[in-house]
């Protein structure tokens, strides 16, 4: 038997940036299913937590597993429930794009702690600027396509 430990911050925004997840315990619901979700498909996904606008999750790949197909699988789904439920408006979607980073093991605890404290770090930071220092930070090169 394989044994790996990968883990994964990804991140990604609503369609447009627009804040439809403003209303907190609608977006604690829609992470709780995420949770759920992703437990029933053997994802690990270890903590998610986010902004009005954006979702960050701590995810560890199992060896089987990709980036790509998890991404697909969650945020297809957790869009899905968001309509589905009407958590927040008829047109909820997320933007294509996502940013993934691989975390060692050692700063697990850390990225955690950002992820608990993610309204309170918005609060000083948007979004936009958040990507780009994601972007500086681990020297992302956007292509166009």
């Amino acid at each position: 038997m394989a044994q790996v430990r990968i883990w994964i911050h990804g991140v990604w925004g609503t369609k447009s940036r627009i804040p439809y997840m403003q209303n907190k315990s609608r977006r604690t619901s829609l992470f709780k299913h995420m949770k759920t979700y992703a437990k029933d498909k053997a994802i690990y996904l270890d903590f998610v937590n986010g902004a009005s606008d954006h979702v960050h999750c701590l995810i560890s790949l199992a060896c089987d597993q990709n980036i790509a197909h998890i991404m697909k699988l969650l945020k297809g789904e957790s869009s899905s429930y968001a309509v589905k439920q009407r958590l927040f408006t008829p047109d909820f979607d997320w933007a294509d794009d996502y940013y993934a980073v691989s975390v060692s093991q050692s700063h697990v605890e850390a990225v955690r702690n950002y992820l608990k404290k993610q309204e309170e770090h918005h609060r000083k930071k948007s979004f936009e600027e958040e990507c780009q220092l994601f972007i500086e930070k681990y020297g992302f090169i956007r292509v166009l396509g």
